[in-house]
């Protein structure tokens, strides 16, 4: 039996999965934790990856491994492959300036036609105008500039040289300076954003080893998103992933071109695109209003289902930690239309799944406006597993939600790209003997619910 593994490097944890390279049957898998925050040594990814190998049985017998990691997040290198600071993750806020200023600068529908979004604070080429702006000494020390899953397949490739950095389309659509359509980088964004020219990684065809002589071959990899749709096998889906983010995406044989920067036109595993959506608000919502109530998540699906839809009125709007779609990096939380006769703990509940829910549905409706075409929508992530995110769901989307029992896809995908990178074929290997079956949701729309999150959202506090 030979083996493939596949890597997922999330925000939270690493996940490693082993696989069959034929039939896709899980093997063995482990799991390290990472640490919080929204600025990480990189480093310290690198312990977590080698405690889930570990954890996994290591990798004496593993043909060809794939990393997928989270997006966007900014790793600099100095000449010698030195990390010059910790990492600035998808989630730190703190380059929202330097996004507005680029905007600005290139313009917003330029900027979309170009490489298919509009920078905000998430992104790496706005990431690197702050560091460019705050941190000139470092800034003066970077030779290269390179992505959370590219540093990682980059340290299990062995090699102490730059120059053998590796990415994939997927990954390197999230930057805001390549263009997938292409396959090229946009040198002059980069220098628009930076000030000067870096050592760029190389980018990988899908099915295209990255590295090649140690001890086992090397996937190209990708971004979580990418991945967690190649691993799920969507085809036609939607997905909406409710994890520290909540993303929305579907594949696509164009890259959509979103002047509002909305809808971010990244590419997928396949050749093809992935447009998506993203909130920083999704399932950690979830967890503050279970700490709120005083209860647990088991318990707060319990009474968001007690509760009838629509909350009898009360509305919550999500911007726990600013928000990114829409761009309100400093906006906060509120509760709009608490009464007397509404302020109880099941109907803040619920007020709870509908407001985060409400977000993605947002998404839905802008990937359709792009004229990006799904015929249902798979629920995947750690908070679909809440049976009240999956029963309210439908009420919200105004489709059936098709919800994909645990799973770890990131991983799933990327050992799904190792097996292709070993098949020598065009075609990506079919895993459907050990594919997980959906359990089918639906329930009517909850009459006036979006309209009512709608307005509410406009009406926050900014920190």
């Amino acid at each position: 039996m030979s083996l493939v593994a596949g890597v997922d490097s999330s925000t939270q944890s690493c996940k490693v999965i082993i696989r069959d390279v034929v039939t896709g049957q899980l093997v063995r898998h482990g799991r390290a934790a990472h640490p919080v925050g929204t600025s990480v040594k990189p480093e310290l990814w690198w312990q977590a990856l080698q405690s889930a190998i570990v954890a996994a049985g290591g990798l004496d017998d593993v043909v060809c491994i794939s990393v997928a990691g989270q997006q966007h997040g900014m790793v600099c290198l100095d000449e010698d492959g030195e990390v010059v600071r910790p990492a600035l993750l998808w989630n730190d806020t703190r380059s929202a300036l330097a996004a507005v200023e680029l905007t600005e600068e290139f313009g917003a529908k330029e900027w979309a036609d170009a490489v298919g979004l509009v920078p905000i604070a998430s992104f790496t080429v706005s990431k690197l105008r702050w560091l460019a702006e705050n941190e000139p000494r470092n800034a003066a020390r970077v030779a290269a500039v390179c992505l959370p899953h590219d540093w990682l397949t980059w340290k299990l490739s062995g090699s102490d040289s730059i120059s053998d950095l590796a990415t994939d389309r997927s990954d390197a659509s999230g930057t805001g300076y390549f263009d997938p359509r292409s396959g090229t980088y946009r040198r002059d964004l980069l220098k628009l954003a930076f000030g000067r020219d870096l050592l760029l990684p190389r980018v990988v065809a899908p099915h295209q080893p990255s590295f090649e002589g140690g001890p086992r071959i090397l996937g190209p990899g990708g971004g979580d998103n990418a991945a967690a749709s190649f691993g799920v096998d969507a085809g036609d889906a939607a997905i909406v992933s409710i994890g520290t983010s909540g993303t929305v995406f579907a594949r696509s044989t164009e890259m959509p071109r979103d002047p509002t920067g909305t809808v971010a036109g990244f590419a997928d595993l396949t050749g093809q695109y992935l447009p998506l959506v993203c909130t920083l608000n999704a399932a950690r919502v979830l967890d503050s209003a279970a700490s709120l109530l005083g209860v647990g998540l088991g318990v707060l699906s319990d009474l968001a289902l007690s509760a009838e839809p629509g909350a009898k009125g009360l509305t919550f709007v999500p911007y726990l930690e600013g928000e990114r779609t829409p761009n309100l990096p400093t906006a906060t939380g509120a509760v709009h239309g608490l009464t007397l006769a509404n302020a109880t703990p099941s109907n803040l509940a619920r007020a709870a799944v509908e407001g985060m829910l409400c977000g993605l549905s947002a998404g839905l409706e802008a990937l359709a406006h792009v004229n990006c075409k799904f015929d249902r929508v798979l629920l995947i992530g750690g908070a679909a597993e809440s049976e009240a995110v999956r029963q309210i769901a439908p009420t919200v989307f105004g489709v059936a939600v098709e919800a994909l029992p645990p799973g770890d896809y990131v991983a799933a995908g990327a050992a799904r790209q190792a097996a292709w990178v070993l098949s020598d074929s065009a075609e990506p290997p079919n895993w459907t003997e050990f594919a997980d079956t959906p359990r089918i949701y639906n329930a009517e729309v909850t009459a006036g619910l979006q309209d009512r999150y709608r307005q509410a959202s406009q009406h926050f506090l900014d920190r």
